[in-house]
C-alpha cells in the first residue's frame, strides 16, 4: 500500500501548475475586480501562491532545510499587515466616499 502511495505522490511540477493556476486567478479577480475588499482577496490569493512557491521549492530542492518555509511565514505576516493596512484605508475612504467601488474613488484628482 505504501508503494501505490509513494508512486502516486504529485511531484514539483503538479505543485507549481497548481501555484501558478492560484497566481492567474488572483491575478485575474486583481484586473476585474470592482470592489476594494475583492481586489484585496485577489491579492492576498497571490500572496499565497507565492508564498506555496517558497514551500514547494524547498521541500524538492533542500529537503534537510526550513528557508522555504520560514519565507513563507514572513510572506504571510506581510499579507496580514497588507490587509490591515488596506482595510483601514477603505473604511477612511468609505466614510469619506460613501462607496467601495474603487472606479469611483477619485479623492487625488483636483
Amino acid at each position: 500500500m505504501m508503494n501505490f502511495l509513494a508512486a502516486h505522490a504529485p511531484g514539483p511540477t503538479h505543485w507549481l501548475f497548481l501555484t501558478t493556476i492560484l497566481f492567474s486567478i488572483g491575478l485575474c479577480g486583481l484586473l476585474t475586480r470592482r470592489n476594494a475588499v475583492g481586489i484585496l482577496m485577489a491579492v492576498e490569493l497571490m500572496l499565497n501562491s507565492a508564498a506555496m512557491n517558497f514551500v514547494v521549492f524547498n521541500r524538492f530542492c533542500v529537503p534537510a532545510g526550513v528557508d522555504g518555509q520560514v519565507m513563507a511565514i514572513f510572506v504571510i505576516a506581510v499579507a496580514a499587515a497588507e490587509v490591515v493596512v488596506g482595510m483601514a484605508i477603505f473604511v477612511a475612504i468609505f466614510r469619506y466616499c460613501s462607496t467601495i467601488d474603487v472606479s469611483k474613488m477619485n479623492l487625488m484628482k483636483k
